[in-house]
Parts: structure tokens; C-alpha cells; sequence
């Protein structure tokens, strides 16, 4: 499995509303709320053979009330064994 996360900018009031859409999807690994250009951290799994770009596009941009994203794709998960 190959872990990434997605920031993601809501319209406005639309915050809550997008984590529970992503929850009720059960495509998520962990969401956070956060402080700064971004009201989300989502951190996503999919398998080696999965297309990130091709799942952020069909799977998280399409939710209702999400007005950007910002997809961090990891190298190297230090203290892990």
C-alpha cells in the first residue's frame, strides 16, 4: 500500500460536511482539520498499482463543497521498521 495525503480547501461552511463525506466514503485513513490555506489533511492508502492522480481526480475532487486540493505524495516514513 502507498500512502499520500490530499490538503483540502472547502467553500465556505462546507468544512464538516466534506470530512463526513469522506468518512461515509470510507476512502480515508485519517482526516484531520487544520489552521492555514487548507481546512483538511487527508491521508489516503491505495494499492502500488492504484494511479494517485487518477484517485484524487475521481474519488475526493468530486465530493461536494471542496474547492481545491493539494496532493503530497511521501517518500519514506522515518521510524518505521
Amino acid at each position: 500500500m502507498v500512502p499520500f495525503f490530499v490538503q483540502i480547501k472547502c467553500k465556505l461552511g462546507q468544512s464538516y460536511t466534506v470530512a463526513n463525506a469522506l468518512a461515509e466514503a470510507e476512502i480515508a485513513s485519517e482526516i484531520y482539520s487544520t489552521a492555514g490555506n487548507y481546512d483538511l489533511l487527508v491521508k489516503f492508502y491505495v494499492d502500488n498499482a492504484t494511479d494517485i492522480g487518477h484517485f484524487v481526480n475521481e474519488k475526493v475532487q468530486v465530493l461536494p463543497g471542496i474547492q481545491d486540493t493539494h496532493t503530497i505524495i511521501t517518500f519514506k516514513a522515518f521510524g518505521a521498521s
